[in-house]
């Protein structure tokens, strides 16, 4: 990349929002910054005029002149801080409150336009990309969130090869696994889109934000009709810590108790930590080791076996 292909990208994207606010009425009759400024405060409340000057780095003077127009406009009010007198406080009313919601509902019906322009097959990517800018950029200084909600679904069109791409990518950086392991993944992903049986055989996705953030398979094992296996459980590191995993695990249990299945079976290496103790958690009990040398490592393969009866 270089410096040319970043200011690009910056003409490109001042051009899309300046056409979102098309004939300068999106924020009429206020600026884009004032509009700003009436975002955050509706957003977080309560908050002196000094945080709201850093956090959307206003020079002071400006800032001042635009409280004051709204102080006049009826939409804020200032009042001293209780903890330090020479602060003010910055509070919408009801006023303001109205005005900042009407902006917002313009601004995402605008959006909203933008967005339907857009293949429902590219707006994964989209959101991905949007996330890799920001946390590139950002350099780890994003304010912290509150926790997303993950849910768990069927996969769409692409999401198997996201399977096969991302267990390739993730146990490569964590545990140094050549491409022998990706292709073993493309393979049983191969495998089940060809001719799996839905009423007995099933793909999860866990997705948080609009994106894959884990994946875990049921299907028959080859032993009989009485024995499903779990396969390819995985779970991005940005979701880990979230019970993403023991949501994944418990829905294959489930529905293989569900499809008649007597026993759940999986196999997996002693250098996953983690997922061992998820399924020790579950009820899964060791029943055998071997070493081998796989995917580039010397690693001591294991098998795990649930009761389902």
């Amino acid at each position: 990349m270089t410096v040319q292909d970043v200011r690009a990208f910056n003409r490109f994207y001042t051009r899309l929002i300046g056409a979102l606010d098309y004939g300068r009425h999106l924020y009429a009759p206020y600026s884009l910054t004032e509009s700003r400024v009436l975002y955050e405060l509706a957003h977080d409340g309560l908050m002196d005029a000094a945080d709201l000057r850093a956090r959307l780095d206003l020079d002071a003077g400006y800032l001042s002149r635009i409280l004051t127009r709204f102080v006049d406009a009826g939409l804020i009010e200032r009042e001293p801080s209780a903890a330090d007198q020479r602060r003010r406080r910055l509070a919408l009313t009801e006023r303001g409150r109205e005005v900042a919601a009407l902006l917002d509902e313009r601004a995402r019906e605008r959006v909203a336009a933008l967005l339907d322009t857009v293949p429902p097959r590219d707006r994964r990517r989209l959101t991905e990309a949007m996330h890799t800018i920001r946390g590139i950029l950002d350099g780890g200084h994003t304010e912290p969130q509150a926790p997303t909600e993950v849910v768990l679904r069927d996969p769409l069109p692409g999401d198997l090869g996201w399977i096969v791409q991302r267990n390739g990518a993730v146990y490569a950086a964590e545990y140094g696994w050549n491409a022998e392991y990706e292709g073993l993944v493309a393979r049983i992903v191969a495998e089940f889109a060809e001719r799996h049986d839905p009423r007995r055989e099933r793909v999860w996705i866990a997705e948080s934000r609009g994106r894959p953030v884990g994946c875990v398979m049921c299907v028959q094992d080859g032993k009989g009709a009485s024995t499903a296996r779990l396969r390819l459980l995985l779970v991005e590191p940005e979701a880990r810590g979230r019970g993403v995993g023991d949501r994944l695990v418990r829905a294959v249990i489930d529905f293989a108790r569900q499809a008649g299945y007597r026993e759940l079976v999986l196999w997996t290496n002693d250098v996953l930590a983690a997922a061992r103790r998820l399924y020790e958690r579950h009820g899964f009990t060791l029943v055998a080791e071997r070493p081998h040398h796989s995917f580039g490592k010397d690693l001591v393969g294991q098998d795990w076996r649930l009761e389902l009866s």
